[in-house]
């Protein structure tokens, strides 16, 4: 049995292991969701076949396979050295590829606005659709640019679902675009700018992007598969017409993803050790080895690449700005903090698989805790927590934040725990090891 389909029942309530003292483990975490899906879509772009190595098996990363095949590429499970799964063989779209497809979403970013300018490139009309809650994430400024660079598209409203009548190229050329409601917008466009007749020349116009993390992420895979950009002006970038090259590439663990698990270290005074750490990375989660020491704990990066959290026994708190896709995690901590907590630059959370903002403000205060939003974030203080269920509105990071008031409040029963499987299926698995080994500590 897999383990998507080992999950829990979406309609369960999983109650989240109570640490009896101090955890003290090593955590391997799955590959990158960000980088895995970033080097689908160009291995099928690519001139000839491609190979990720460890990459991530779940519901985004599969929904992505599923796209690309639908599109026309190959995509192969073939045997590797991972601690979670096959590698990933892929055969490019053939030139000239045509033909109607449909496309489930989930409710992945990625998927959603990653591949609609793929689908561009081929003959034929393809559908995109997703979950109920995909119907409602801002999609405006993808529509919106296909219509731009001429693309034609089925559909009245700026969102899910939409059909896209592809003629096989797309001219390309100057473009602006509004991506205050999400960096996935430039990314998007970006990765398959090269196949455009003449590039890209992709300009932002509205408020500051989020996550721009994201995008220098986006930029690397491109000239690592010898892309020419050119992102040196604010708010622009240019992506110059050209073969992208193919292929054989190792998936970083997902930062993102580790931060609960590092996380478990500063709740409960133990310590935590995160192997093969990337010294030099773009993924967001790099954040942590800043984030976490401001909330009262001791980060270490040894000579080996493993990245060591000891908590203190005391969570502190902190003003954050632009914890982006982390602050779930942040702000469990936060309502374990014995100071209040200012997150900031966030609002754009608020367009993620729920209202992140609100929803973390409803199941803090579900459990006795003291948070509010703000215009652009949240404020997160000092309260007596008990247990209850804690609401995950199908969102697997609002998933793992319950978790982590779970190691440090009895009786937390966390929703839909399975949901997790959209970036990591192993987590309960690996979060109630992580538990055991409090146990076994507190026990001596």
């Amino acid at each position: 049995m897999n383990a998507l389909s080992a999950a829990p029942s979406a309609t369960s309530f999983w109650p989240a292991p109570h640490a009896q003292g101090p955890v003290d483990a090593t955590v391997e975490v799955p590959g990158s969701k960000s980088l895995t899906n970033r080097y689908l879509i160009l291995a099928a772009l690519a001139d000839g076949p491609s190979r990720l190595r460890a990459p991530l098996h779940s519901r985004d990363s599969q929904l992505m396979v599923a796209a690309l095949r639908s599109l026309g590429a190959g995509v192969e499970e073939v045997d590797g050295d991972g601690s979670f799964g096959p590698d990933l063989l892929v055969t490019p779209i053939p030139d000239g590829a045509s033909g109607d497809a449909s496309v489930d979403c989930g409710l992945a970013g990625t998927v959603m606005r990653f591949v609609p300018p793929l689908a561009a490139l081929r003959h034929g009309r393809t559908a995109f659709d997703g979950d109920p809650h995909a119907r409602r994430r801002p999609m405006g400024a993808v529509i919106s640019a296909l219509r731009g660079l001429g693309v034609q598209l089925e559909n009245d409203d700026d969102a899910l679902p939409f059909t896209v009548v592809g003629s096989g190229a797309v001219e390309g050329g100057p473009l602006v675009i509004d991506a205050s409601a999400s960096s996935q917008f430039v990314s998007a466009l970006l990765l398959v700018g090269a196949r455009f007749t003449n590039g890209l020349h992709l300009q932002h116009s509205g408020a500051k992007v989020p996550s721009l993390d994201h995008i220098a992420m986006t930029v690397r895979v491109l000239r690592e598969a010898g892309v020419t950009v050119d992102d040196s002006v604010p708010n622009s970038w240019r992506v110059e017409p050209g073969v992208i090259g193919a292929f054989d590439v190792r998936i970083e663990p997902d930062l993102s993803n580790a931060g609960p698990f590092l996380a478990a270290a500063v709740a409960t005074g133990g310590t935590v050790r995160m192997p093969h750490w990337p010294r030099d990375t773009t993924q967001v989660g790099e954040k942590w080895r800043t984030i976490l020491p401001m909330l009262g704990a001791e980060v270490e990066l040894t000579d080996d690449s493993t990245l060591v959290v000891r908590g203190s026994g005391v969570v502190s708190g902190a003003e954050l700005a632009d914890t982006s896709e982390l602050a779930p995690t942040v702000a469990a901590l936060c309502a374990l903090a014995q100071s209040p907590s200012l997150l900031t630059g966030i609002a754009h959370l608020r367009g993620h698989e729920t209202d992140r903002l609100a929803a973390l403000v409803a199941e803090i205060t579900r459990l006795g805790g003291d948070a509010e939003e703000t215009e652009d974030g949240l404020i997160i203080r000092p309260a007596a927590l008990h247990g209850g269920r804690f609401q995950t509105y199908d969102d697997h990071r609002m998933a793992t934040a319950g978790a982590i008031l779970g190691l440090a409040v009895e009786g937390v029963e966390v929703e839909n725990i399975a949901t997790t499987g959209k970036t990591m299926p192993q987590f309960p698995a690996l979060w109630e090891a992580l538990t055991a080994t409090a146990e076994s500590s507190g026990s001596r």
